[in-house]
């Protein structure tokens, strides 16, 4: 590969990792392009760029970048992942593709700046997806108009048992006088 393609590959991965919130290295030792393509298929999907590249370029293009972390570690084959939107979905992507695959590994990785180790990439993979908190967080809100609702609904209702209960007692007491 010449100057100018090193460059150019350089520039656009650096250009991604400044966007990406979270970037996963990966081992792929072994793996052949049809497991490959399934896996950028599968984190496509989640909305990760997925990219092998030579160590020196790869700390060339992440460093100025919140990902600068890793530089250091950089070190065999490897690819990088980057995710943009929401790191749980990444790290749930790869986690659940090394499960199937035992020539994926994750390495390490940088969320937001802060490194990660390869247990703490797949403590990421367990928590709940950002839609998942979402739906949580929206039902709490909910449920807190919804309940003020039903307790203002049985007092209300109690209420009204207890006046109808006095209307039945005074017209009860009131018919054996009138006899």
């Amino acid at each position: 590969m010449n100057r100018q393609g090193k460059a150019q590959i350089i520039e656009q991965l650096h250009e991604k990792a400044a966007r990406a919130n979270i970037a996963v290295v990966t081992d792929f030792k072994g793996m052949g392009v049809e497991e490959m393509t399934i896996l950028r298929a599968k984190l496509r999907e989640a909305g990760v760029d997925y990219q092998v590249v030579k160590n020196t370029l790869a700390r060339l293009a992440l460093t100025d970048t919140s990902h600068a972390v890793l530089n250091e570690r950089l070190k065999e084959n490897c690819a990088v992942a980057l995710g943009y939107d929401d790191p749980v979905a990444l790290a749930k992507a790869l986690s659940d593709f090394a499960k199937g695959s035992k020539k994926l590994s994750m390495r390490f990785g940088s969320l937001e700046g802060k490194f990660l180790d390869e247990e703490g990439v797949k403590q990421l993979a367990t928590l709940p997806s950002k839609p998942e908190l979402l739906g949580k967080l929206l039902g709490t809100m909910n449920a807190v108009p919804t309940n003020f609702v039903g307790v203002f609904a049985a007092i209300l209702r109690n209420f009204l048992y207890a006046l109808n209960a006095i209307k039945e007692q005074k017209e009860g007491g009131a018919a054996p006088e009138a006899q």
